[in-house]
């Protein structure tokens, strides 16, 4: 996966087609570290996240990734071929030395997105080092066959974003008039009580919007089996990001948000506040670091980028994204200058 894996930037393709308002682009032949928008990200722990897909069918008002058909901020989408993604993965994995890691699909628009999404899981869980693939997902997409395909093959957890019961709310927040809150309570309750996935309802909380509804969704959790190995419940604290989108709530304070669990706990007897302790995470080796943050270096151009204004490049093995290189045509060698080197994610600046 180092040095080796690319003998020459000529080697690389990043192959793309134009569909709608954004570059559709199959990722191929380049590194699958280095951007957040896709491949591998490692963060210092046992997890690795694995990221597939961009798409998502959904528009959620609080999304963080402005993701979904109603996107402003997005130029491209990106689809990651599933045999270098496997060997991406193993690399990673082999590298960390242990054999407790947990393959974690979390990708920024809606894993389920992927057409060869089950036999990335099961791939995933026959490897040596993976002791649990979970994933993220809206629910949206989910159906009885496709919950059996991922049960057989080694899906260990999911958690399943749903913000709300009351079905105009419920399509409200997530941003589509199609929207069927009745079918994602239904396949909740069948991974639920029907498979050996684990299933944890994982909302997100937007005060003034949808308060009401998270007690009734600590309820459900509870009523259907959520939790059999893991929390029922992983309650999320709307935050702002500077690409995100800004539904018209008050952010709450984290005391507020925690003081408000604590009740929950106390009134429902669960467990809310959580920590990466009960899901097995801990510290490990992390991947080399390639960059160090303000270094000047030399980046090839390679594709079109994620934002608007962005482009990919190419360096030491390394996907890099630049922020300000809309205009700068592929294949051109620019210099730039890293200003984000965080977890592995490299973002630079001409």
């Amino acid at each position: 996966m180092e040095s080796d894996s690319v003998e020459k930037n000529a080697a690389m393709n990043v192959f793309w087609y134009k569909m709608a308002k954004c570059n559709n682009i199959l990722i191929r032949n380049i590194p699958l570290l280095g951007c957040i928008a896709f491949g591998i990200i490692d963060r210092g722990t046992n997890v690795l996240q694995v990221r597939p897909i961009s798409e998502c069918p959904l528009s959620c008002i609080f999304c963080s990734t402005d993701a979904g058909p109603y996107s402003q901020q997005r130029i491209s989408e990106y689809m990651v071929d599933l045999g270098q993604l496997v060997e991406a993965f193993e690399w990673a994995a082999s590298y960390k030395e242990i054999d407790d890691i947990e393959a974690h699909i979390d990708t920024v628009g809606e894993p389920s997105m992927y057409p060869q999404l089950v036999e990335l899981i099961g791939r995933l869980s026959e490897n040596k080092y993976v002791k649990t693939v979970s994933m993220q997902t809206n629910g949206f997409l989910l159906n009885e066959k496709l919950i059996n395909e991922l049960d057989s093959a080694g899906l260990s957890r999911i958690n399943m974003s749903i913000e709300a019961f009351e079905p105009d709310l419920a399509r409200k927040i997530a941003g589509i008039d199609s929207y069927n809150i009745d079918r994602l309570l239904w396949n909740a309750q069948y991974i639920a009580r029907n498979t050996d996935i684990d299933l944890l309802i994982a909302p997100v909380w937007l005060p003034g919007i949808n308060d009401n509804e998270i007690p009734k969704l600590i309820e459900f959790a509870l009523k259907i089996g959520a939790g059999k190995k893991w929390p029922a419940l992983g309650i999320q604290k709307f935050l702002q990001h500077k690409n995100g989108r800004k539904p018209d709530v008050k952010v709450m304070s984290w005391e507020k948000f925690y003081s408000q669990l604590e009740e929950w706990e106390k009134k429902y007897r669960t467990k809310l506040i959580l920590s990466p302790e009960d899901f097995g995470s801990h510290d490990s080796k992390a991947l080399p670091r390639m960059f160090r943050r303000y270094e000047k270096i030399k980046a090839e151009i390679i594709g079109p980028g994620w934002m608007k204004g962005e482009k990919l490049a190419f360096a030491r093995d390394r996907v890099i994204t630049v922020v300000d290189a809309g205009n700068v045509p592929v294949g051109k060698e620019i210099s730039v200058r890293i200003e984000r080197v965080v977890d592995g994610i490299y973002m630079a600046k001409r």
